[in-house]
């Protein structure tokens, strides 16, 4: 299969399955789902890679190794707190409900697309490593590996202090400040960002594999600018107010980074 066709027909596949993810959001009234859609789709899209592509099949499973349990881990993580609160929807997507009014359910659909779209955006870096063949490991898979490794911990840790500090009704309505929250106000941000530089630090051995830069930075602007801390911390000021405004005023945004001291 050729490279084009390998990525075109993994969109159309992806788009029909978000399209049928909008329609049973539609019917159980909570389109907060397609976060998880979309976290398990990578591990989906990275198998279809190694497994439609011809080269070396060392390389190919463990690129696919590698989305495949950082997906499973996220999805697995988001579908435990969406559902934790079904039906109750996500509060970003109850304010989009407000934004979008009127014509709310056209929009909704577009932005599930727009989740299919952006999988393979972001994907790249495991098609021309699935597609290299050349027989050997590189220096530049080898780093983007043991930096995956360690992005994956970092992440995996910050949703695990955050979920036991949400989990004390003591703190219902308080900012968690503990561990890695009190050096950056969105840890699991900045690790989730540090895969996606790990995944195109691995397609740089490939040929072609600079444009796997895509991913990385793709992944920034979104988390910094569209869908990630704004809309987060749009919700945190919303259900915490005062609290939250102070952990803004002391506490790095996504780099982690020693707090300030307040005058």
């Amino acid at each position: 299969m050729t490279t084009l066709l390998l990525i075109l027909s993994a969109l159309i596949g992806l788009c029909f399955i978000f399209a049928f993810c909008y329609f049973v959001a539609a019917r159980i009234n909570n389109y907060g789902i397609v976060d998880i859609v979309w976290a398990y789709s990578f591990a989906v899209l990275a198998v279809y890679y190694a497994v439609g592509s011809s080269g070396w099949p060392w390389r190919r499973g463990l690129i696919a190794t590698m989305a495949l349990i950082w997906s499973l881990r996220l999805g697995t993580h988001l579908y435990s707190r969406v559902m934790q609160h079904h039906p109750v929807e996500d509060g970003r997507y109850r304010q989009l409900r407000q934004d979008w009014a009127a014509n709310f359910k056209p929009k909704m659909f577009g932005f599930f697309q727009f989740q299919a779209i952006s999988i393979v955006l972001l994907t790249p870096a495991f098609a021309v490593a699935c597609l290299n063949t050349t027989p050997t490991w590189q220096p530049l898979e080898v780093a983007g590996a043991v930096l995956w490794l360690l992005a994956f911990a970092g992440e995996a840790f910050a949703d695990a202090q955050l979920a036991a500090f949400k989990r004390n009704p003591a703190n219902r309505g308080a900012v968690c400040t503990r561990g890695l929250w009190r050096y950056s106000r969105h840890p699991n941000y900045f690790f989730e960002w540090l895969i996606w530089v790990a995944y195109f630090v691995f397609a740089l051995a490939s040929p072609f594999g600079w444009c796997a830069v895509i991913g990385p930075l793709s992944i920034l602007f979104l988390l910094l600018r569209v869908s990630g801390i704004p809309l987060t911390e749009q919700q945190a000021l919303r259900s915490k107010g005062e609290a939250y405004q102070r952990y803004q005023a002391t506490t790095s945004a996504f780099l982690p980074w020693f707090p300030k001291k307040l005058p």
